[in-house]
């Protein structure tokens, strides 16, 4: 086996090992709410999310394309896929450490953070245009549309069901709650598993494996069922965080979270085909949904903890990446 088609097998693998990671660390976009309103019990919450996912990942490739094309363009052959596994290898790292703090952080952001400093140390040709529009601009827009749009929904569901017996109103959403997290799960499978299938295609392209931004079937099926066991491996520290730390959940309020958070993803990724985080659309459409209660309701000094961990992740896995390329560039042949 010469050294590229071995540098391909280990990149494709890692690219499976982050998608792994990305399944338990942002398991909590879909499920916590429905764990923390007792909508769901976890092992049920935790088997409907990965079968979500798993459809999700195969509705679409339009992310897929826009991270395996227009982040980067790594040289070809063996320092392409350097760049490509230091740009993993940094995602993961990260993904790691937030787990670890328990802080409900962007896989995918940590991915594009990784590709763009791997990218930069080595001199690789970065998109700028598409980095801005597709990843900047959603970046910034989504927590404020997640937080405007939930909150709106939550005062005229409030406003719709006024005059109704408050037990049995929350017993019906409850219920509700299953469709709204299904689809969160399957917002987060649409949006994350893609972005695995673009990088193994950067990966295949690199090493001469592969034509254009088409994903291969082969691609799908691998992405798409990692990451559906990465979720039901369950990300339990981050669950309690988001599902009980923020702010505590009645069944509207998660329903509401989850539907604003789902519509966000379909939109982003069937309409612009833009790398939103799933992260952020939930965690602020739960903080919008509970400021109805009153904007004390909100534990604001955690959702500042959450922020600053948001704006870490870009700069933090993009600096771990350059650092492994710029240790094992020269070791490259």
């Amino acid at each position: 086996m010469d050294v590229v088609l071995l540098l391909v097998v280990v990149v494709v693998a890692v690219a499976l090992v982050f998608d792994f990671t990305n399944g338990f660390h942002d398991a909590a976009n879909a499920i916590a709410t429905s764990v923390s309103t007792r909508a769901l019990t976890p092992g049920v919450a935790v088997a409907l999310a990965a079968t979500m996912n798993l459809v999700g990942a195969l509705l679409g490739t339009g992310v897929a394309e826009t991270i395996g094309s227009g982040i980067i363009t790594p040289p070809a052959g063996e320092h392409g896929l350097g760049v490509v596994l230091a740009g993993l290898l940094g995602a993961i790292a990260w993904n790691l450490l937030t787990w670890w703090l328990g802080l409900p952080t962007s896989s995918s952001h940590a991915l594009i953070g990784g590709l763009l400093g791997a990218g930069l140390a080595s001199a690789a040709t970065v998109h700028w245009e598409v980095v801005g529009l597709l990843v900047a601009l959603p970046m910034v827009l989504s927590p404020l549309l997640g937080f405007a749009l939930a909150y709106a929904a939550m005062v005229g569901t409030l406003w719709a069901v006024r005059s109704r017996p408050y037990l049995p109103t929350q017993r019906r959403f409850r219920l509700a709650q299953t469709i709204s997290a299904s689809a969160m799960a399957l917002g987060h499978g649409l949006q994350d598993a893609q972005k695995t299938m673009g990088v193994i295609v950067l990966a295949l392209v690199a090493g001469g494996l592969h034509e254009g931004s088409r994903i291969p079937l082969w691609v799908k099926l691998a992405a798409a069922g990692t990451i559906a066991l990465g979720t039901y491996a369950g990300g339990w520290r981050i669950i309690r965080t988001l599902g009980r730390r923020v702010i505590e959940l009645d069944p509207a309020r998660g329903f509401v979270a989850e539907s604003v958070a789902a519509a966000l993803s379909y939109v982003s990724a069937l309409g612009f085909h833009a790398p939103i985080s799933t992260t952020h659309a939930i965690t602020s459409a739960i903080m919008g949904a509970g400021a109805t209660r009153r904007l004390s309701a909100v534990r604001w000094g955690v959702a500042g903890n959450i922020a600053v961990a948001w704006v870490l992740t870009i700069p933090s896995s993009a600096a771990v990446a350059a650092g492994l390329y710029l240790l094992a560039g020269p070791l490259l042949p």
